[in-house]
């Protein structure tokens, strides 16, 4: 097949849910609910631990930013998913694609990143209670938080400039939004051998890092708490942990699928599905997991609404 050249074209297409027109009234009405929800909330969640002074400990304020992050992470994609939805108009720009992909890059990596942060924080907790609030100073948190701005819009900026300069074959996108995944396939040759070691070796380094850390910081926790002679103080420092446990069990999950699944078992129909659960389902269900599973934020919910 000839290269289509960049100039030729003005517009992606977004296939989406094309294939399926019986379901976009559903889809549609589920997209709507499950948006607003979600923005619904993680801006309540926010709003608690601002508004509660018990609430401005390093964990919660790292809560607060994985909810305005789920905010971020959900409207990159969702209001442009519902318009193509609603109004049956499927074209997507050039520069309107690649800025969605490098911002979902960066916000969906930032998740990733606030987890293992995240996972550090609870180690500290379990591991040096005494010396907690030293160690994740409010100096600590801004630090580690903005440098993982950094990684993650560095490591966003490589991909969408190494994408969008690839001679493409096809203009037709298999999904709802502009992932790199799918971008890549339309290319109309692979990447030389040296490109591609860089680029395994870039993934690796952001991608699998916070994965490692997250894996390491719990081996240590679950190794602190075994040491404990009590089993009522076993449990209870494995409830402080339950929430940010599900939330990373959660999302990894079908992270793991979407990206680190074999070639052979690919299919756009099962890609769109898991997509849908960790883009909108899994930001939805984050506020509800803290606010059910977490004591100090039931316990603020109730003063409110008293």
């Amino acid at each position: 097949m000839e290269p289509a050249e960049n100039k030729t074209f003005t517009d992606f297409v977004l296939l989406g849910f094309s294939d399926t027109p019986d379901l976009l009234l559903p889809l549609s009405s589920f997209f709507l609910v499950a948006y607003v929800i979600c923005i619904a909330g993680n801006s309540f969640i926010f709003t608690l631990i601002i508004s509660q002074p018990q609430l401005h400990s390093p964990m919660y304020v790292l809560m607060g930013n994985l909810s305005i992050v789920d905010i971020l992470f959900t409207s990159i994609i969702f209001p442009r998913a519902l318009y193509s939805l609603l109004s049956g108009d499927t074209h997507i720009s050039i520069y309107g694609c690649f800025t969605q992909l490098f911002l979902f890059l960066a916000v969906g990596n930032m998740d990733s990143f606030l987890l293992a942060i995240m996972a550090l924080d609870r180690y500290c907790a379990v591991c040096f209670p005494l010396r907690y609030m030293i160690i994740m100073s409010k100096r600590t948190c801004i630090c580690l938080v903005t440098m993982s701005w950094v990684i993650v819009c560095l490591h966003s900026t490589f991909h969408t400039v190494l994408t969008s300069s690839q001679q493409n074959c096809s203009w037709l996108i298999h999904h709802f939004f502009c992932d790199l995944p799918v971008l890549m396939v339309l290319a109309c040759s692979e990447p030389s051998d040296v490109l591609q070691k860089v680029i395994f070796i870039e993934c690796a380094i952001v991608i699998f890092s916070p994965v490692l850390f997250i894996l390491v910081s719990y081996i240590l926790i679950i190794k602190a708490v075994l040491t404990l002679h009590s089993s009522r103080g076993r449990w209870k420092t494995f409830s402080t942990c339950s929430s940010h446990f599900t939330m990373v069990i959660l999302f990894y999950s079908t992270v793991i699928f979407v990206y680190f699944r074999p070639n052979a078992i690919y299919s756009p129909t099962y890609d769109r599905v898991i997509s849908v659960a960790y883009t909108i389902i899994i930001p939805t269900l984050n506020p509800f997991i803290y606010s059910l599973r977490n004591k100090k934020v039931k316990t603020a919910v109730r003063k409110i609404l008293t």
